[in-house]
């Protein structure tokens, strides 16, 4: 008899027939209502989609359940924790596009365009240091100009990176790349990624806080990164660095970062996630020109739905001919 494995919420019937021309004896089952879902998640052997302690309590043969996202804390919950069952995720799509948002974001700061795109609206002819710091560039070589203090010079700069999974090694390699000094600090990978001068354990955060000029969030939501970046923890960044979060919202403070940047302790941050998404239309950080904020879009390139495809297609055929499957996580971890 043909292994089950239930779809729901229903995909889309492209991706749907995709899975149908897979060469594999499975009875699939694409589920249009919560009521068809309740009926095969009885005797389904694979699930695809978002799992709920409603669903789960109905199943009596699951054995797989396949996240549609790389994050896992709407799946972290008691019931499926304690499941036999095995679950994967999404993990691995995104490594290089939101390495990329990374360094666009170290960039901006660097050069200072966060400031030069809001003179550009203005129509305002406004040189970072000023205009006599313009003139000193015909005094001759060796000349330190305002302008030229103002400027970061990108490969004088040390990153520290929190979180060394696909995305995280990635962001360092880029950043070694541009010729900066990287440090990483991560609970579970004992040999350094590519281009990371130096890795520690999370024990060695407070280190890495202090010794670096931009400190990235590349870490997952977990019982232990919830709420990590709070009062105390951003106080412990280097006075002017800059905090970068790709990571998940919840692991910063807004109130911590907006108080920080607020007292001069940090020289600016940059956000593609929040502790509440969409940021309110009335929160401070909005209107701060030391701040970079973007809408969760790190991860937006035409290339993840392809390659979310290949690894659901790639799952699937695993599941259906009992061989190992990818992205397995530890649910009680949440990655």
């Amino acid at each position: 008899m043909s292994k089950k494995l239930l779809l729901y919420p229903a995909i889309d019937l492209e991706r749907y027939s995709q899975i149908l021309d897979l060469d594999v004896d499975l009875n699939i089952i694409n589920a249009e209502s919560l009521e068809e879902a309740q009926f095969h998640i009885t005797d389904a052997r694979g699930f695809y989609g978002k799992i709920t302690p409603e669903l789960l309590t109905l199943a009596e043969e699951l054995t797989w359940v396949q996240s549609p996202t790389a994050s896992l804390e709407h799946f972290g919950f008691d019931e499926l924790i304690d499941h036999p069952c095995t679950l994967t995720n999404m993990k691995g799509l995104f490594y290089d596009v939101i390495a990329d948002h990374v360094m666009c974001y170290v960039l901006m700061f660097a050069r200072r365009m966060h400031l030069y795109m809001r003179s550009q609206f203005e129509s305002k002819w406004s040189p970072i240091g000023g205009e006599d710091a313009r003139s000193s560039f015909t005094v001759g070589p060796g000349a330190v100009t305002g302008m030229d203090q103002a400027h970061m010079h990108v490969a004088d700069c040390t990153m520290g990176v929190v979180g060394c999974g696909s995305i995280g090694a990635e962001i360092c390699k880029r950043a070694s790349n541009f010729g900066m000094k990287v440090i990483a600090v991560d609970p579970d990978v004992s040999d350094a990624p590519c281009g990371v001068n130096e890795l520690r354990g999370p024990a060695e955060l407070p280190w890495l806080l202090e010794e670096s000029d931009f400190v990235v969030i590349a870490a997952p939501h977990t019982p232990e990164t919830e709420g990590l970046f709070d009062d105390a923890m951003i106080a412990q960044i280097k006075p002017g660095g800059y905090l970068i979060n790709i990571g998940r919202g919840v692991i910063v403070k807004l109130a911590a970062l907006s108080a920080a940047l607020e007292n001069g302790h940090l020289s600016g941050a940059a956000l593609d996630v929040f502790e509440t998404e969409p940021l309110p239309a009335d929160h401070p950080l909005w209107a701060r020109e030391d701040v970079i904020l973007t809408p969760h879009v790190a991860a937006c390139s035409v290339r993840v739905p392809e390659r979310h495809l290949e690894t659901l297609l790639e799952n699937i055929r695993r599941f259906a001919t009992d061989q190992p499957l990818l992205n397995v996580t530890n649910k009680a971890r949440w990655y």
